[in-house]
């Protein structure tokens, strides 16, 4: 059985088919022939949608599904059904469960779990215990099992030495650590952005030096051992520029941003609506416009959905009791075009594989087929009904977007 894409546009700036529009074939996982126009068998499956557009597969670095312990939440078996729906191909998929992802074992348990479904996962380790900071997990080990860096999701590790013991460690294995910066005393018990928003609705603040003071001994300790790292939801103005001046030195650092940062801003908090509690939090307006501009100039290299499914008893409290975390698969996409264009969107969507590790292939007759498959255009409103996840904590209910998320080839197989 083959698939066919017809009049498909291709925007994949390492293909020979740039910005053509092409049909493709796909015979068993693989492209093998790309044509102005391909004949379709009585047994072929014609894929034909408004507007088509095929880019390289979408990769997410940073998503939370919940199982094992929090399948309330979201499960490995809906959460990949939405990633392939939402447009991505392959997710590496947070620590932050119950058991905390630490050990071989469970590193397995959910590799196996995601077993035959188009979208990959790709477990990321958590780098110390339980993520609780204190000892090194079985780094080895769950590289070994399959795990493509490590990190603690959305902890600060406040032992320097173990940061730079791990960075030094990692050397020999040739791993990624993913270094979340906040520092927890700057922190206190701030629930929001430190700034005028803050100030006026009565929330204790959280400021960009908590973050930025911890990427600055990040980086320094990186320099010290040449590690590489990778610091995840930078959130500030002063973040970006440290991140731009440590590569400039030859630090081996690399970030991500995550689509709400580069969408809403504080301002959005005003009705006190938990959907907006994350960490790091929405900044002002000024950090935005620079997160955007950190794109632009390379100084960010990819975009994360940095989905987080909470359930409904943890998400809709008091704002101050409400854990913080937004789901953003469904909404990544269409929120993105409303601020970046489109090939610097597919770009940042595509750049995770290399950070990672992980083979990316062009569009080209002889290369497995990973695809995403879209529209670039048309307008809309993300409502509930667009929510595909368990968990409906979106902070997107109600806001335009642009474009459409058909589906994904990948895996020998098709999700539109």
């Amino acid at each position: 059985m083959k698939i066919v894409l017809k009049n498909a546009t291709i925007v994949d700036p390492k293909s020979g088919f740039h910005q053509q529009k092409m049909d493709i074939e796909i015979t068993a996982g693989v492209l093998t022939q790309i044509a102005p126009s391909i004949t379709v068998n009585a047994n072929d499956i014609a894929v034909e949608l408004n507007n088509l557009h095929v880019s390289p597969g979408w990769f997410d670095s940073s998503v939370s599904l919940g199982e094992p312990g929090y399948e309330e939440r979201e499960t490995i078996a809906n959460g990949l059904r939405v990633t392939a729906k939402s447009g991505f191909t392959g997710i590496a998929l947070q620590p932050n469960t119950f058991p905390v992802l630490d050990n071989q074992s469970q590193i397995q348990f959910v590799k196996n779990k995601a077993q035959g479904f188009a979208t990959e996962l790709f477990p990321i380790g958590a780098f110390t215990k339980e993520s609780a900071g204190k000892d090194m997990a079985e780094l080895f080990d769950m590289k070994n099992a399959g795990a493509i860096a490590f990190g603690d999701y959305g902890k600060n590790i406040d032992n320097a030495n173990i940061l730079k013991i791990g960075m030094q460690y990692l050397l020999d294995v040739d791993a990624l650590l993913l270094v979340f910066c906040q520092d927890p005393f700057l922190k206190g018990q701030g629930i929001a952005n430190e700034g005028l928003t803050a100030t006026q609705l009565g929330m204790k603040g959280i400021p960009n030096l908590a973050e930025e003071i911890q990427i600055a001994r990040a980086l320094s300790i990186a320099e010290y051992t040449g590690g590489r790292i990778h610091i995840p939801t930078v959130s500030t103005t002063k973040s970006v520029h440290l991140i731009q001046e440590a590569k400039a030195k030859g630090i081996r650092v690399s970030c991500s941003v995550s689509v709400h940062h580069l969408v809403l801003n504080d301002n959005n908090l005003t009705g006190f609506d938990s959907r907006f509690k994350m960490s790091p939090p929405l900044r002002a307006e000024a950090d935005r416009l620079a997160l955007i501009e950190g794109v632009l100039n390379g100084s960010i290299d990819c975009i994360t959905s940095d989905h987080n499914p909470i359930d409904i008893e943890h998400k809709n409290l008091e704002f101050d009791l409400a854990k913080d975390g937004t789901i953003g698969l469904e909404s990544a996409f269409g929120a993105l075009l409303t601020v970046l264009p489109l090939e610097v969107v597919i770009d940042k969507l595509t750049a995770g594989k290399a950070i990672f590790g992980l083979e990316s292939t062009a569009i080209a007759v002889g290369s497995t087929a990973e695809l995403s498959l879209y529209n670039p255009e048309g307008n809309w409103i993300f409502s509930p009904e667009h929510i595909l996840s368990k968990s409906k904590n979106s902070a997107f209910l109600g806001h335009d977007m642009k474009g459409k998320v058909y589906g994904i080839v990948n895996q020998g197989q098709l999700v539109v």
